[in-house]
């Protein structure tokens, strides 16, 4: 007999599967390969960053192998004002996974300060404050059961499922100077109610630890010779019982930038006493004069290597000029050293 069948069964079985899965997706944040590319949702801190306006757009396909992938999208736009040494952006972010139309969305404005330590050494703190919405469509559930009329179902606990509205505060700082950074971001501080049954799941708070730098490999001094460096980095994450490490290179040489990656904690072994591993992921960029274009995928080394398709990423980020409102404020601060995976000439700013 199928236990759906059975009344009394489902009206426990149905709520615990629900909170089940919601406890398993909600548990950790979805994450970019190409995490640079979408800097304000790595850390608060990077917002204004570059003496640019800068708007980024991110698109993330986990799994499509799959019956129902996940898919992630953000799309972000920020500014440095020189006359109060300030950057100022917006982040939007939505994430789909499963078929019940299971998605979460949120909308952030950022803020950050940056302090000139020396004339090579920036402190850039940032704020973020944002407002998010979780839920599923109830429409694309359906139960064959006799506790539906006119298709609808009569299950209290069905009833009781919709959206949840939360806010949602984070902290960051990077640290860098010409060649090095090193940056913290602290997202849900206010560990949030997600939960879409009228109960009580409160969402982790995430740690992300990274850093980076450039290392020059040939200058190009020569006319029409073309520079070619590396920028190696790291990123690590963790939230609740879940955490992660990322580290790799790419290689410049304009306009184009070739990376390879490994996702997983070697250090590590799991209950099978296998090393702790997840992916490889390939990177490649080609940057012209204001867009910069990337794409990543992810090989996966789990054990949804063959049945997954691991993961499909692609990346836009343009930037066009922000003019001063006071021509001095401008050349005040135009000195401030700005990191960002490019391969313009004034890498740094």
């Amino acid at each position: 007999m199928n236990i759906f069948e059975n009344t009394k069964m489902k009206k426990f079985i149905l709520p615990g599967l629900l909170f089940f899965c919601f406890t398993v997706a909600s548990g950790q944040d979805p994450q970019f390969s190409q995490y640079y590319q979408s800097p304000l949702y790595l850390n608060p801190g990077f917002t204004g960053i570059t003496n640019q306006q800068r708007a980024t757009f991110i698109h993330r396909v986990q799994w499509p192998n799959l019956p129902q992938s996940f898919a992630t999208f953000a799309a972000s736009y920020d500014i440095w004002v020189d006359e109060v040494r300030s950057g100022f952006g917006i982040i939007a972010t939505t994430d789909r996974m499963g078929s019940a139309g299971w998605r979460t969305s949120t909308v952030a404005l950022n803020y950050s300060y940056k302090v000139k330590l020396s004339e090579k050494l920036v402190f850039s703190p940032g704020l973020s404050f944002g407002y998010g919405i979780n839920g599923l469509d109830r429409s694309k559930l359906q139960f064959g059961d006799g506790l539906e009329f006119n298709g609808a179902s009569l299950d209290p606990a069905f009833q009781r499922l919709g959206n949840t509205q939360y806010f949602d505060f984070s902290s960051g700082f990077v640290l860098y100077s010409k060649d090095l950074f090193v940056g913290a971001a602290f997202s849900h501080i206010n560990n949030p109610n997600l939960s879409i049954l009228s109960t009580e799941t409160r969402l982790p708070m995430k740690t992300v630890i990274h850093g980076g730098g450039r290392i020059t490999i040939r200058r190009g001094l020569t006319k029409g010779a073309k520079p070619d460096y590396l920028t190696p980095s790291f990123i690590y994450r963790s939230q609740g019982l879940v955490s992660q490490m990322d580290f790799g290179l790419n290689y410049h040489i304009d306009p184009i930038s070739l990376g390879i990656w490994y996702r997983g904690k070697p250090w590590e072994t799991t209950v099978v006493n296998s090393i702790q591993q997840d992916a490889f992921i390939f990177t490649l960029g080609l940057y012209l004069k204001s867009l910069t274009i990337g794409y990543s995928y992810d090989f996966s080394t789990s054990g949804l290597s063959t049945a997954s398709g691991g993961a499909h990423e692609i990346s836009l980020v343009y930037e066009f000029e922000a003019k001063p409102l006071r021509r001095a404020a401008k050349k005040k601060n135009r000195m401030i050293p700005c990191p960002t995976f490019n391969s313009k000439s004034n890498f740094w700013n």
